[in-house]
């Protein structure tokens, strides 16, 4: 069994209304609910008179008014990406043209690693390819949100160009940390090895109170991310023990430890074991071969 985790999907979005988290930051959340967005992704206006504007979320008419009646005449000063999947980043463009603001990210979207032959992007579609930001931001810096700072902490896992903001107390956490469900890991898009570093580096962080991209606040964010380290890690085991019990695929995988779930949470879960797998392997724990028809998976191979 993977590590106990206390999931809390008890979350009530309030969706189009701007609902105070924290002094000078708001939550506005859009309604793009589904399998994988949970109750939709949270926007945030961050700032008190000037403000600056988080993951403005989908390009969606209502949403955006949502957005204009939440600023209440405020000016918008920046616009600023935590990562460049479309239910996060695709209303960016629209809004930075309205308001004549600069868009600031962790560069262009990319993937974690160059595709293998015969491999493609499952998540190719959700990825904003074009957006270009007008700044981007790197490890460590300290930025002007509106009038307030946030710093910049890059953590790569969940995407290439996952960025997470320190406010105070508050870790603004994207997709990295969310309390409602572990976090999608999908290859080459994302990369389980550097899921699990950057969750090291926020667990060593000083922030508290987690805010994420979806669901709710996490009150202790270090421990709740420590909890996921430890799923993660009892899932790679899982891993293992099923190759050693002749699991010769991620199909074969997936089978073996999700024989029950439904078909989206299937189709999530092989592409996070498949970020698993790619992670085993580098690290010698078993063998891949890749092929047309995907990959074959064996036990570590011998000393």
């Amino acid at each position: 069994m993977a590590a106990p985790i206390a999931f809390n999907r008890q979350f009530e979005p309030q969706t189009g209304t701007a609902v105070p988290v924290a002094p000078g930051l708001v939550r506005v959340t859009a309604p793009n609910a589904s399998a994988y967005t949970f109750t939709g992704t949270n926007s945030f206006l961050i700032g008190h008179e000037r403000l600056a504007l988080l993951d403005p979320g989908p390009d969606d008419p209502t949403h955006l008014d949502a957005l204009r009646r939440a600023m209440a005449g405020r000016r918008l000063e920046t616009i600023i990406l935590t990562h460049t999947h479309r239910d996060h980043s695709a209303a960016a463009a629209r809004l930075g043209r309205e308001f004549g603001v600069p868009i600031w990210f962790g560069g262009p979207h990319r993937l974690s690693r160059p595709l293998h032959r015969f491999e493609r992007n499952a998540l190719v579609r959700a990825c904003d390819w074009d957006l270009v930001p007008d700044r981007t931001l790197v490890d460590g810096e300290t930025i002007a949100a509106g009038d307030v700072s946030l710093c910049v902490h890059t953590t790569p896992g969940h995407c290439a160009n996952h960025l997470a903001f320190g406010f105070g107390d508050v870790l603004l956490s994207g997709d990295h940390v969310m309390g409602w469900n572990s976090t999608l890991v999908s290859v080459p898009d994302g990369s389980m090895e550097d899921y699990l570093a950057s969750l090291d580096k926020v667990i060593a962080l000083p922030q508290q109170l987690y805010v994420p991209a979806h669901g709710g606040p996490i009150e202790n964010g270090p421990a709740f991310a420590a909890a996921l380290k430890a799923h993660r890690q009892q899932r790679n085991e899982q891993v293992v023990a099923a190759v050693a019990a002749g699991a010769r695929s991620v199909r074969a995988i997936v089978d073996a430890i999700y024989p029950r779930q439904n078909r989206l949470v299937r189709r999530a879960a092989s592409m996070t074991i498949t970020a698993h797998v790619e992670y085993l392997a580098g690290l010698g724990r078993l063998s891949l071969r890749r092929g047309i028809f995907g990959v074959r998976l064996g036990p570590a191979p011998k000393a």
